[in-house]
């Protein structure tokens, strides 16, 4: 009988096996951190195709920037060709779909601020054989105009979840400011504030497009009526606007903001914002991307005939530490 403890064979086999312990806890644990920093290396071999993403994005709304930086993402890694255009005016919106259309996209991303006036074009693309799934604006009428999917908060829940939060923080006249008039997503959610706020509730019109008028507005607002002690803003420099207005009028009133950007998170931490209702915009455009590759390479629809929620998400000073550091880089 073999006495295995002496047998040169199990002897070469013990050293093989302790160099590559050794070599697994040397390098191993290094090279899983740089995979898991490094998610986006992976690319699809799959043909190359366009995809054509369309918003009512103003310039100089910082959050569209973060729209981007998801759908880009999802792009590098699908080998997609993203189109990306954006404008307010809802008239114009329908224009650029029309025009995805008549480059032959093979899909087309869009938002939905104004069915009426988008949801046609939205029916001549599927009716062009260009797949269509919806985002961040027109969660109740996405459906109707025949786009696939949706993606993004569901803004009746987030005002509701902030007009309770202002009246759980003991507020009892709240000004709810709305920097476009006629866009779904943005009544939904000041309708949802007043719906569960057990105070005062009352909303103005600002020009968004404007920043020193929306600031003058809201200040002359405040300066109107001493007794508002909550401004709720609907955009992210929306709330800068209202910060500033604060200050201007000599208002002690606070302020809450839905969405989010890098400069929102010194705010948090410093108290001159009490909080903010994010959806995560980074998510919306990247499962925009993601959910129209999907469904060319693999007949794949995401959601199960219901909106893909991404919202809301309640940022305050518990969670700014986590969050903070990730809008830093402009992805929250």
């Amino acid at each position: 009988m073999i006495r295995l403890r002496h047998h040169p064979l199990v002897a070469v086999l013990a050293v093989l096996l302790l160099l590559a312990a050794a070599g697994c806890s040397s390098s191993g644990g290094k090279k899983a951190e740089q995979a898991s920093q490094n998610v986006s290396t992976g690319k699809a071999n799959t043909p190359n195709m366009t995809i054509a993403m369309v918003t009512h994005g103003a310039p100089s709304d910082t959050f569209w920037d973060i729209i981007r930086k998801g759908a880009s993402a999802a792009a590098a890694k699908d080998n997609v060709t993203l189109k990306y255009s954006s404008d307010p005016d809802s008239g114009k919106q329908a224009t650029l779909i029309q025009s995805a259309i008549d480059s032959k996209v093979d899909g087309i991303a869009v938002t939905l601020p104004d069915p009426p006036a988008i949801a046609p074009a939205v029916k001549k693309a599927i009716a062009a054989g260009i797949p269509v799934v919806a985002f961040n604006a027109g969660i109740g009428q996405y459906q109707e105009s025949g786009a696939m999917s949706y993606f993004g908060s569901d803004e009746s829940l987030a005002g509701q979840t902030a007009g309770k939060r202002a009246s759980d923080d003991g507020y009892k006249h709240v000004l709810c400011v709305i920097q476009f008039q006629g866009q779904v997503q943005l009544e939904a959610r000041c309708d949802g504030v007043k719906s569960t706020f057990s105070g005062k509730w009352d909303k103005i019109y600002v020009n968004g497009n404007d920043r020193p008028a929306e600031q003058s507005t809201i200040a002359a607002k405040l300066k109107q009526d001493s007794s508002i002690d909550f401004v709720i803003t609907l955009g992210a420099p929306d709330a800068l606007a209202a910060m500033n207005a604060v200050k201007d009028s000599g208002s002690k009133a606070k302020v809450g903001t839905f969405d989010f950007n890098p400069q929102i998170p010194p705010k948090i931490q410093s108290g001159e914002l009490q909080w903010a209702i994010d959806q995560q915009p980074y998510l919306q455009g990247y499962l925009s991307v993601d959910s129209l590759w999907l469904y060319k390479t693999n007949g794949n629809v995401l959601g199960g005939g219901k909106p893909t929620l991404t919202g809301p998400f309640v940022v305050d000073k518990s969670n700014i530490g986590v969050v903070g550091k990730f809008a830093a880089s402009g992805t929250r």
